[in-house]
């Protein structure tokens, strides 16, 4: 398998935006299922590349996943501090799970923020996103729990939480 990571093209924002629905949906991510008004967020790919940076990774044709970086604090950020850069919204779809996509994401991450002489990059996780933690943790990653927050102020038990690594 040869992987390539790539800006997302117009082309393939439905396609993208399916992909990363699906995995939050069939991963139990979503607190309210089908009727998650996140839903809609993680569709829009359109909105995203707007205001950041979205990325996939192919195999030849076949779209396998993608990601947002986002290289300051901005509309799309939810947690990054001057200086940081963010990634969001980290999605593979399960039939190219474990084929090494989500790491070439998350190190095409890294290096962006590196050139862009950003000191450190975040991001929000679920608890429940175990394979993604040990990502993150390969690549250096580090729990940083004081910065960990509750997205929803009518839902605090749901909690994301926080890993950092600097650069």
């Amino acid at each position: 398998m040869d992987i390539l990571i790539r800006r997302v093209q117009p082309t393939e924002y439905e396609t993208l935006g399916d992909i990363t629905a699906q995995a939050y949906l069939q991963d139990g991510l979503l607190t309210f299922g089908e009727s998650d008004w996140y839903l809609g967020e993680l569709k829009d790919v359109a909105k995203r590349a707007a205001a950041a940076e979205v990325l996939v990774a192919t195999d030849q044709d076949q779209l396998l996943g993608g990601v947002t970086f986002v290289p300051s604090p901005g509309p799309m950020a939810d947690l990054a501090r001057p200086g940081e850069a963010e990634i969001r919204m980290l999605a593979v779809a399960r039939a190219a799970r474990g084929r090494g996509a989500g790491e070439a994401l998350v190190r095409a991450c890294v290096d962006r923020a590196r050139s862009a002489e950003r000191t450190g990059i975040v991001l929000s996780t679920q608890d429940l996103m175990h394979a993604a933690h040990r990502i993150y943790e390969r690549l250096g990653f580090t729990r940083a729990p004081e910065r960990d927050w509750h997205p929803i102020p009518e839902h605090p038990e749901f909690t994301l939480l926080t890993y950092q690594l600097t650069l």
